[in-house]
């Protein structure tokens, strides 16, 4: 396979993909609403609890184990979106990938509006507000490329003979992935260091 600097896949038309995994991932933001509404009422309740407790703990240093967490909530979806770039199945895998963003996105949102009504959407942008805001550009401006270079992928390794243009990896695709990256990062340490606070005067507000 040889390596050149523009990338083949990316030659497509970026609006008919991005609408293609915006369409999966709109649907898995329905399913997660569809199926937040038969989550029994005890789940409201144990949220409830956790986030009264939250407010009694004594604000303490940050520690390696909240880090690494942080850093699988921020990179998860947008690194499997560029690592399933390099792979033939990523034409399948990522828009299953991207409905399962919006699903978990949307039943954990809800889960929140259930338990807390109105003052839940407020709750629910306090926890996912800055995440989503920085995660999901990232994560489509990472993921539609990575779409194009997949279906390449596939086309050559369904060729059986036939004379196909070999896949190429470009500048720009790194170049995005330093940019997602330097986002990611920035975005994760105004999280961890202005995050809790937000979060406790909106609990204290809305739950005492």
């Amino acid at each position: 396979m040889k390596w050149k600097r523009r990338n083949r896949g990316e030659q497509s038309p970026f609006l008919p993909r991005l609408l293609f995994l915006a369409t999966f991932f709109l649907g898995g933001v329905i399913l997660g609403q569809v199926l937040a509404g038969r989550v029994p009422d005890e789940t409201g309740r144990e949220l409830s609890r956790y986030l009264e407790s939250y407010l009694s703990l004594e604000d303490g240093s940050l520690t390696s184990g909240d880090l690494w967490a942080a850093l699988l909530l921020y990179g998860r979806y947008p690194l499997i979106a560029f690592l399933l770039g390099f792979a033939s199945i990523g034409v399948v895998l990522l828009p299953l990938t991207t409905a399962a963003f919006g699903f978990f996105l949307s039943f954990s949102v809800s889960c929140f509006t259930a338990a807390f009504g109105r003052e839940g959407v407020l709750l629910a942008a306090g926890v996912f507000g800055l995440r989503c805001a920085v995660t999901l550009p990232c994560y489509f401006l990472l993921a539609v490329p990575a779409l194009g270079t997949s279906g390449a992928l596939a086309s050559l390794s369904l060729g059986r003979g036939r004379r196909v243009a070999a896949v190429t990896y470009g500048r720009a695709c790194w170049h995005r992935l330093a940019v997602c990256a330097g986002v990611l990062v920035l975005g994760l340490c105004v999280e961890l260091f202005f995050g809790q606070r937000i979060l406790r005067l909106l609990l204290e507000r809305l739950l005492v």
